[in-house]
């Protein structure tokens, strides 16, 4: 686990951005909580319910911990600290589960996931989900990565697991079996807290692996990100505990990086996590019923659906006055979209490689900073290294973005070459993403270096043009692409969504800055979390003399 650089002298740390003038790092200026010393040990899971029990000692009974928005089925944190409790020593005296271990999970959202995920951490098994529509041959990929020694699946996905020689036991998550497990042991109220805080006596070190997570592969073959106990605790503790009842929606899925740290955070802060469980397309207006029916207070989004809400008029025909904060993450957001939100809403920024999202906006009046996405958050430090030079640079100046802190991932699982590429000898990660910090320490995310336009002797990013388009009232969403050509190299190309009834043309979209090529088509392919798949489109545009979709 990686630790958070030294500040050698305050003196010469800009009280404003953050950056060190000797060593040319940009530090954190949030307030820091104190994390567990490295060497002690303690899992991910011990540290979340020690916190949960200090936030809501007297009220496990009556706060719900997670509900089914599909189902209105509810836990409350009593129950729910029970069934953890119940499957981690039923996966150990049942089934010889230890430290070490390894389990795949594929299975859509549903109530047993955050059971079985904080089961598994307290037993100091390591877990590794996919997306439950991954093809089969995506599926065997992961699995040759992380190498489980079983499979928690449902009945609608254990079909896609492999049929390999080397047997994998699969265990269905919907079935009275795993029921059985969660439900075998009887707590009472005095054991109930020691129970979860340590239900096995296990001494699991901070170093040792807590999940096995997937990039999203749109820029290359998926690797399996490797994040410690440390890690996550160290993500835990960037989040500010706040007073009164917080209500949660968990709008991405919970095999992606950003629903594993909502869920892990949402029962170390002994919030309501509402999850959407349908195993549908999304659904803006399933998202928008469940935060009228649920009062939910914040959400975690990606920017599609913060679009999305700035465009929809179903948006005024639900009760969102229980909303105040919505966290957006996962791809640059547009300053259009951003000032039709009035700025209520906080940005933030974060990647699968790092428990920690290196940056976020706290509250309203940092959210004026349109297209930032905040300043860093505690046990994060940044460099920003220029593309060509390979040179520090100082507030202002662009490059990539290298970040190193205590959340920084371990490395790529059984991938020595590009754990090496992405992790220098100090311990910087280098995140592929092009941006710089202003003076204030407010950071700015450009684009994903890979995906660079390079027109002629220029480079054009994606998203500014992405951000133009959906500027116009009549584009509900855009993509850019490259698309080959022999005169200037590459040239951006645009596929637009248009709303129903528009008779917008490509003569009317083409003059936008350097667009040369425009197709219209229903939707914009996107992963779970809300990222365009590029890769999809510059295939199909490739296949097509005059690509439509």
């Amino acid at each position: 686990m990686a630790e958070t650089i030294p500040r050698k002298s305050t003196s010469s740390i800009d009280p404003n951005s953050g950056f060190c003038s000797e060593t040319n790092v940009y530090h954190n200026l949030r307030p820091r909580d104190a994390l567990p010393p490295p060497h002690l040990p303690i899992s991910a899971a011990d540290h979340a319910f020690s916190l949960l029990h200090q936030s809501l000692s007297n009220s496990l009974h009556t706060t719900a911990s997670f509900i089914d928005s599909t189902t209105a089925r509810r836990l409350s944190y009593s129950d729910f600290l029970r069934h953890v409790g119940s499957l981690s020593s039923a996966l150990q005296s049942r089934l010889g589960f230890s430290k070490g271990d390894t389990a795949f999970v594929l299975s859509p959202t549903c109530l047993e996931i955050p059971i079985l995920y904080f089961s598994l951490l307290s037993l100091g098994v390591a877990f590794s989900p996919a997306n439950p529509l991954s093809t089969p041959a995506e599926i065997s990929r992961q699995i040759q990565i992380s190498k489980p020694s079983v499979a928690f699946a449902a009945k609608s996905t254990a079909h896609k697991l492999p049929h390999t020689t080397t047997t994998i036991s699969t265990i269905l998550i919907d079935s009275d079996y795993f029921n059985s497990m969660m439900t075998m042991m009887t707590l009472s109220e005095s054991d109930l807290s020691s129970a979860t805080s340590n239900p096995i006596q296990s001494r699991i070190s901070q170093s040792d692996t807590a999940a096995i997570l997937y990039s999203s592969g749109t820029t290359g073959r998926v690797k399996g990100v490797e994040l410690t106990h440390g890690n996550m605790i160290a993500g835990i503790s960037t989040w500010p505990r706040r007073r009164g009842r917080e209500v949660v929606l968990i709008t991405t899925p919970l095999f992606h990086t950003y629903g594993v740290a909502m869920c892990v955070k949402a029962v170390a802060m002994g919030e309501t996590a509402v999850l959407m469980t349908s195993t549908k397309r999304f659904d803006l207006e399933v998202m928008l019923k469940a935060v009228e029916d649920y009062r939910v207070t914040w959400m975690p989004v990606s920017p599609p659906i913060v679009v999305a809400m700035a465009k929809a008029e179903a948006v005024e025909r639900y009760d969102l006055s229980s909303l105040r904060e919505m966290l957006c993450g996962g791809a640059p957001l547009g300053k259009d979209a951003s000032e039709r939100f009035k700025a209520r809403f906080p940005h933030g920024y974060g990647l699968t490689e790092s428990a920690v999202s290196p940056a976020r906006m706290l509250d309203a009046e940092e959210a004026k900073r349109h297209g930032s996405v905040g300043r860093l958050n505690p046990h994060v430090d940044v460099k920003v290294i220029d593309t060509v030079t390979g040179m520090a640079q100082s507030p202002g100046r662009r490059g990539e973005l290298w970040i190193r802190g205590a959340g920084t991932m371990k490395g790529y699982v059984g991938d020595e070459e590009a754990t090496a590429s992405a992790l220098d000898d100090e311990g910087w990660l280098k995140t592929g993403d092009l941006g710089y910090i202003d003076r204030d320490g407010f950071v700015y995310i450009i684009d994903r270096l890979k995906e660079l336009i390079k027109y002629k002797s220029y480079q054009v990013p994606p998203a500014e043009l992405e951000h133009l388009l959906q500027s116009h009232p009549e584009i509900v969403d855009s993509a850019v692409i490259p698309y080959p050509d022999e005169d200037a190299g590459e040239i951006p190309m645009a596929f637009v969504v248009r709303k129903p009834g528009s008779t917008l043309n490509e003569a009317q979209v083409a003059p936008h800055k350097k667009l040369r090529r425009v197709s219209f088509c229903s939707a914009i392919p996107k992963s779970a979390a809300g990222k365009i798949l590029r890769r999809e489109l510059i295939e199909h545009a490739l296949s097509s003399p005059s690509p439509k979709l």
